[in-house]
């Protein structure tokens, strides 16, 4: 199996080789006072980043520097082990976006569904959470994609979507299950578990839990590699907070029109967010993007996509999946409630090699 073609930055980090982004962010020292007005703090936020930005530039020239040694590696290494020894600000760049995201779940726009409710005041919106998080397991995770294995993978309780034929539906509907988090033995198990072999941590469904993951990475010591594993319907103000945090976006691109996406996860604008939301992770971290193949949707949700991905976003890792099964509540709807045929596998296959998908997986 080829190695991936865009994914290079994320996988110098995983070696040690570059610090992950997350480690640039909390040595960015910031004045700010929690109560300020939330507007204030974003104006605060916006100049900041700037600083982050050219810190990371200063940091990838030095790594392009690097390249022309023939002990590459060894002198990346070298670099990072430097920058990661500098001491972190307090308070940096990442308190303030947590600042930024506990005052976001006042009233509540983590998604693009804003309910406007106030989680922090036990209020619950569509997701039907307070601001605790829960996570239902973690594990290394053998069966991620090959670049990704063994991946620290934590599964959150709770979804922003309602998707009829999803696989984790006794975790998504439940969001009172699980175990509640505490981010600072979470970042202990993350550490434990990068000493011990992952390649990253892996948070699976993010979106209704950002405040849990910002505080959760916070503390981690070990340069981890930081996976938002999303459907990618989070609010632009998120994604703002996630830029110099995520390295890499596992992003679901789902459907490609709005119509299936209401049909079938009970979402309405679907396009006008997540299309933003992948072209902004596009310019910001790096993306691993996953389409799973639906029975009977070649035209109207794979082919768009893979179009759209090729014009819009061609330097990802395109996971191409067949793993789909009519699970959950999928035999309600007829025109679902079966696999996939052998025809609609190779046509899906030859859907995106037309639309000359660059780095493909299979």
């Amino acid at each position: 199996m080829a190695a991936p073609k865009y994914l290079k930055r994320y996988l110098r980090v995983q070696r040690n080789e570059m610090p992950a982004l997350f480690k640039i962010s909390e040595r960015i020292p910031v004045e700010f006072e929690a109560d300020m007005p939330l507007e204030e703090l974003w104006q605060v936020h916006a100049r900041e980043m700037e600083k982050y930005r050219m810190l990371r530039k200063e940091l990838e020239t030095g790594a392009l520097r690097a390249l022309a040694y023939p002990d590459t590696s060894d002198k990346l290494k070298l670099l990072t082990d430097g920058f990661l020894e500098l001491e972190k600000a307090s308070p940096s760049l990442l308190d303030l976006k947590i600042a930024i995201v506990d005052r976001i779940l006042e009233s509540c726009h983590c998604c693009e569904r804003r309910c406007g409710v106030s989680r922090k005041a036990g209020e619950k919106g569509f997701c039907r959470l307070t601001d605790s998080s829960r996570i239902a397991s973690e594990f290394l995770h053998m069966g991620e994609e090959p670049e990704l294995v063994p991946s620290h993978t934590i599964f959150f309780t709770g979804c922003v979507f309602a998707c009829v034929y999803c696989q984790n539906w006794d975790i998504s509907t439940r969001p009172d299950s699980g175990t509640e988090v505490d981010p600072r033995k979470l970042a202990k198990l993350i550490d434990l578990r990068r000493q011990h072999g992952a390649k990253n941590v892996n948070f699976v469904t993010p979106t209704p839990h950002p405040h849990t993951v910002l505080k959760t990475v916070r503390e981690l010591s070990e340069n981890t590699p930081i996976v938002w594993n999303s459907n990618m319907y989070h609010s632009p103000e998120i994604a703002r907070l996630l830029e110099g945090v995520v390295d890499v976006y596992l992003g679901d691109f789902k459907y490609g029109n709005d119509a299936c996406a209401l049909k079938y996860s009970k979402v309405k604008n679907y396009l006008e967010v997540v299309q933003p939301n992948f072209e902004f992770a596009y310019e910001t971290a790096e993306i691993l993007l996953r389409h799973l193949v639906l029975p009977g949707h070649l035209d109207c949700c794979t082919r768009p996509i893979a179009e759209w991905v090729a014009e819009h976003i061609p330097r990802v890792r395109f996971n191409l999946m067949f793993q789909y099964r009519p699970v959950y509540r999928a035999m309600e709807y007829p025109e679902i409630a079966r696999g996939l045929t052998f025809e609609e596998e190779a046509e899906a296959i030859e859907i995106v090699k037309e639309a000359r998908i660059e780095d493909l997986l299979i």
